[in-house]
């Protein structure tokens, strides 16, 4: 009788921890997926921005008609994503058309020198600021449930419950040629 009470009391105790392991795994994915939805705000305004960003650029830049065009058709690719995988992917896109657009417009010094593109200028540089904080709070989050998922004894179980490593937000790999360069400095 004492020995099937204590079998009782350790199944039990089994089960209060597998649970635990399973509410830890939850709250982490939880807490992921509201760090993208805060990413999610920053890209919405990043959206709204882009039409206000490439009507004025068009004014002075009526040449560079396929790089607009570029930076229109990834944005749209971006607010048509539905995955938080295809969103990355499509913001990465995004974001490599953006900075093709900042190259380019060093060869207008009276587009840089006009009032409504230097403020537009400067909300979109906080905005990126702010995407680049949500982008990296994001990432902190996907590592503590990507450590959940991979250390022990947490994958014994995360599979059997559907969990598994996420991918991170990263600089796609046209970016990160350009980040890892020198900078030029010229006077």
């Amino acid at each position: 009788m004492t020995s099937l009470i204590i079998l009782a009391i350790a199944v039990v105790m089994l089960l209060l921890w597998v649970a635990g392991i399973y509410n830890s795994l939850v709250s982490l994915r939880n807490n992921r997926e509201n760090a993208f939805a805060n990413i999610d705000v920053q890209l919405k305004q990043r959206h709204d921005l882009i039409p206000q960003l490439v009507a004025t650029v068009k004014g002075y830049a009526a040449h560079e008609k396929n790089l607009l065009e570029s930076v229109t058709a990834a944005r749209t690719a971006a607010m048509g994503a539905t995955t938080i995988n295809d969103k990355i992917q499509a913001e990465n896109q995004l974001s490599s058309a953006l900075a093709g657009l900042r190259v380019s417009l060093e060869a207008y010094p009276d587009l840089k020198a006009n009032q409504n593109f230097l403020q537009l200028q400067n909300e979109i540089a906080d905005m990126e600021n702010k995407l680049a904080a949500t982008r990296r709070f994001f990432n902190s989050t996907t590592k503590e449930l990507n450590t959940a998922c991979q250390s022990f004894p947490n994958n014994l179980f995360a599979g059997m419950f559907g969990f598994h490593a996420e991918p991170m937000f990263e600089v796609p790999a046209a970016e990160r040629a350009i980040i890892e360069k020198a900078p030029v400095i010229e006077f």
